[in-house]
């Protein structure tokens, strides 16, 4: 044990970025923002921006953002945790926006594969990304524009420190997420029910483990910080996103939260779809201080040194 914690300390010795993290997007609004169903933050360093996520209505993260004083132009790389309109809904109105300021603002998107596969309701019409019915011509829509999409099997690291997962892998929760869509199943085809294959989440390396990042959490919480780990066997330090527990049971929350505290997790912001039941039930378990528990409003930051602050409503 004491090789490992001496190896980590010498990884940290290296570890040279640093990202003030603020959430543009969520449920909860702070004064003079737009509140909503859905989910986005802002990467800040000093040489780079990187969002993830887009929010739900395409003028929800633009406005946030201006309220917040925060420059959008320098965003130039994406990170979509799923296909769903609540996190897809504002990426070509932002290419839109910013392309004039600045040619490369918003033209790379990491997506992961199945991203783009077309779903259905039970009645036949179809559902896709970005609050549009038909997944390909949202895909030509955006790359009419200059957006290019990378589409990812495993992880990758987008920018200095900060990987997208890429596809995870399910060996603990096999799918946390709504029911009744359907998708094609390119081995058998035939239509089999929805499962959102393509959800990924986001993971920051810090001084003190992986800070986690997700849109909605549908591939499983432990699943996806185990995927993490396999990139780096470091602690998950902290979470920040939705994390689909709203409807979850106490049973599967306790499970979670056990399985968060022996991987040594000391931060939690839950937002969007987390439920702040299920946040405070996670975070009494582990024995998280008040000051390290979020319930995520717009406007939320955890800063450079991990600190959380809070937006006026929380």
């Amino acid at each position: 044990m004491r090789i490992i914690n001496l190896f980590f300390a010498l990884f940290c010795i290296n570890l040279n970025a640093s990202y003030e993290i603020t959430v543009l997007a969520t449920n909860i609004s702070n004064y003079g923002g737009f509140g909503e169903w859905s989910f986005s933050a802002l990467y800040e360093s000093e040489t780079e921006s990187v969002l993830f996520d887009t929010g739900f209505h395409e003028d929800t993260v633009i406005h946030n953002a201006r309220i917040l004083g925060k420059d959008l132009s320098k965003v130039e790389k994406v990170i979509l945790s799923h296909f769903h309109s609540d996190h897809t809904g504002g990426l070509l109105k932002l290419r839109k926006t910013y392309k004039e300021l600045n040619n490369k603002a918003f033209t790379k998107v990491y997506v992961a594969r199945g991203f783009f596969n077309q779903r259905f309701a039970p009645d036949g019409s179809k559902v896709g990304p970005g609050n549009y019915a038909d997944s390909s011509k949202w895909k030509k829509d955006a790359e009419d524009l200059g957006i290019n999409f990378i589409i990812l099997d495993s992880h990758y690291e987008v920018s200095k420190n900060i990987f997208a997962t890429g596809t995870v892998e399910r060996t603990v929760e096999k799918y946390n997420g709504p029911e009744g869509l359907v998708v094609k199943d390119i081995k058998s085809n035939k239509f089999v029910p929805d499962i959102i294959l393509d959800d990924q989440s986001a993971g920051m390396l810090t001084e003190n483990g992986w800070v986690m990042m997700s849109g909605c959490g549908h591939s499983g919480i432990i699943n996806t910080a185990k995927k993490l780990q396999s990139i780096n066997n470091i602690p998950v330090y902290g979470a920040i996103g939705g994390f689909h527990l709203f409807k979850a049971s106490d049973q599967l929350i306790d499970k979670t939260a056990n399985w968060l505290k022996n991987q040594g997790m000391t931060k939690f912001m839950g937002g969007h779809c987390t439920g702040i039941y299920a946040a405070e039930r996670v975070a009494d378990i582990i024995g998280i201080s008040r000051e390290n528990l979020s319930h995520t409003a717009i406007g939320s930051v955890l800063t450079k040194d991990l600190v959380i602050q809070r937006s006026s409503v929380e």
